[in-house]
């Protein structure tokens, strides 16, 4: 059994009835089920049956590639998902909430109730693939992995170009080719590079604004290697770094490494962000760290669980995580550090290779 069809079995136990059938449109959990990546299709999976539909202009892709399917070229989607359902005798039809538009679903409620097929639009669906997609197989974290090790050598040589007089868009572009260039189909988000007083701005971006001797330079970035994405943060000083902005390096130093050394299966993400934000309060700079301090990575760049003061997630093998603390201070200077990690019984994998350490370029 394939990967693809194995998720089809699990999601199926989310039908209790043979009247009942499940829509899949966001387009990341259509590659999920199917293996097919940005096909603009739908997957309709019934108690024994799943079907990717898909227009002419992927039609040949989806049957060469997809074997956990019946793949269906369709005319009128919408029309045509209703002939499934009656063809399957299914008269109640999951939807994605999060993936349609309200003028989208106005007009299903007005063509499949017409047709005598009720719709459930919570967050039913929702919730129980991205309970599944939060559990990492082996081949998913392999694609991370690449996609990290891509990362990793293009910030490695993009180093030499951060020097004073160069713009922060210099970097970013010279980033998103080499990133490419290894082996990346995109970049993961739109690039952070930024330097001096910008990077105190936790999303900053890049302008024509150029580095300057004694600046902090951040970088924030990742690819994408067969749709999953990786997510790393690094802060480097150019030519000098002076005792403070030291100090404060080494308080997110610290509260990031102390963070990661909390992880493993059975903890909770709420006590891997107080680990972090404990040392930021304490060395007293609390209110200068206002994010959380991780997020889940995969198909998409921020996905469950959350590492955050609200988080109620029980972290657990398989899950990928970043821990990434910072602190920002406000028209001067901020620091960031990022880890992307797997994990695991007693602990963590992790897929940043590269040190911590501050560099100075």
């Amino acid at each position: 059994m394939s990967v693809y069809s194995d998720r089809l079995v699990k999601i199926r136990k989310l039908i209790k009835n043979t009247n009942e059938a499940l829509l899949i449109s966001n387009e990341k959990n259509v590659y999920y089920f199917s293996g097919i990546l940005n096909c603009e299709g739908r997957v309709f999976i019934t108690a024994d049956e799943a079907y990717l539909l898909v227009d002419f202009r992927y039609i040949e892709l989806a049957k060469k590639k997809c074997e956990s399917c019946k793949v269906v070229e369709f005319k009128s989607l919408t029309d045509d998902i209703i002939n499934l359902c009656k063809k399957h005798s299914v008269d109640t039809l999951y939807l994605e909430a999060e993936s349609i538009t309200v003028s989208v679903y106005n007009m299903y409620i007005r063509k499949f109730n017409s047709s005598g097929i009720s719709l459930i639009s919570d967050d039913t669906l929702s919730k129980a693939v991205s309970n599944l997609r939060i559990i990492k197989s082996k081949e998913e974290t392999e694609y991370i992995e690449t996609a990290q090790r891509i990362t990793e050598k293009a910030y490695n040589e993009v180093l030499n170009y951060i020097k004073p007089d160069v713009s922060e868009r210099k970097i970013s572009l010279e980033l998103e080719y080499l990133l490419k260039k290894y082996g990346a189909s995109d970049v993961s988000f739109d690039l952070i590079t930024i330097t001096g007083k910008k990077t105190s701005l936790p999303h900053g971006v890049p302008s024509g604004d150029k580095i300057a001797e004694g600046d902090f330079f951040t970088m924030d970035i990742g690819s994408i290697y067969n749709g999953y994405h990786s997510d790393m943060t690094r802060t480097v000083a150019v030519k000098h770094c002076d005792e403070y902005k030291r100090e404060v390096y080494s308080i997110v130093l610290n509260a990031q490494i102390s963070a990661l050394e909390k992880v493993k299966a059975g903890v909770k993400a709420f006590d891997v962000d107080k680990t972090a934000r404990d040392i930021i309060k304490n060395a007293g700079y609390g209110d200068n760290f206002g994010h959380s301090t991780g997020h889940g990575v995969g198909l998409d760049i921020h996905e469950k669980p959350f590492v955050s003061p609200k988080s109620d997630s029980i972290l657990s093998e398989g899950m990928v995580i970043t821990v990434e603390p910072g602190i920002y201070l406000e028209n001067k200077f901020g620091v960031r550090i990022e880890d992307m990690i797997l994990v695991t019984e007693n602990g963590y994998h992790n897929f940043a290779t590269l040190t911590k350490e501050l560099i100075i370029v």
